[in-house]
């Protein structure tokens, strides 16, 4: 099996990851995407919400999807937070499959990765999506490090170009703004019963 592997914070999962998950399992023709939330992250702040409420926002959001599947190994008491320290656990959870890592551009530009010479050898393919805020030169730079021999295995999904993001999802609920439609719809109802990412002002 061809297994995309999808690693983000997720905080919160919105409808421009999941399209980017269903763009990339067409193009390549991947029998499922697996979402890895991470626990946390060295290269961000911290992360707002908790791994329980985002593990059930991801459930929420790919169950209407049979080749989408959630995975928290990213976030046991084992994790990291280091792509190049997940991925030789997952070729043991799938050591007879084809993985290939899809990762945004702002990720692989801004993301503070380490060890990616490290990261393709575990991998048929890295799918990189694109961002408008990010230059074609800035990601060549930035995947620069990888040795020239698998070089071939970074392909740019052919998507258009698109603007939301957690960090949208977030200020707009911060400002008491609808986040209805950015998100699922199974993910909004979530996040307004539980108060997530407001202060004060639930918006209805």
């Amino acid at each position: 099996m061809k297994i995309g592997l999808f690693g983000g914070a997720f905080d919160p999962v919105h409808n421009a990851h999941l399209f980017i998950a269903e763009a990339a399992r067409a193009a390549e023709g991947l029998d499922r995407v697996v979402f890895l939330p991470i626990r946390s992250g060295h290269h961000r702040d911290a992360l707002r919400g908790s791994v329980e409420h985002r593990a059930t926002m991801l459930r929420l959001a790919i169950a209407s999807n049979p080749a989408f599947a959630l995975d928290l190994t990213d976030t046991d008491d084992q994790a990291t937070g280091y792509t190049a320290d997940l991925l030789p656990r997952m070729r043991r959870l799938y050591p007879n499959d084809e993985l290939y890592f899809i990762a945004g551009s702002d990720s692989i530009v801004r993301g503070g990765w380490k060890r990616l010479d490290e990261i393709f050898q575990y991998l048929e393919g890295f799918l990189v999506a694109p961002r408008p805020d990010i230059e074609r030169s800035e990601l060549e730079g930035a995947l620069s490090v990888v040795p020239a021999p698998v070089r071939h295995k970074v392909t740019f999904i052919d998507l258009p170009l698109h603007t939301d993001s957690a960090t949208t999802v977030r200020d707009r609920l911060e400002a008491g703004n609808t986040v209805r439609y950015l998100v699922p719809e199974a993910v909004w109802r979530y996040i307004i019963e539980h108060g997530l990412y407001v202060n004060g002002k639930v918006p209805g």
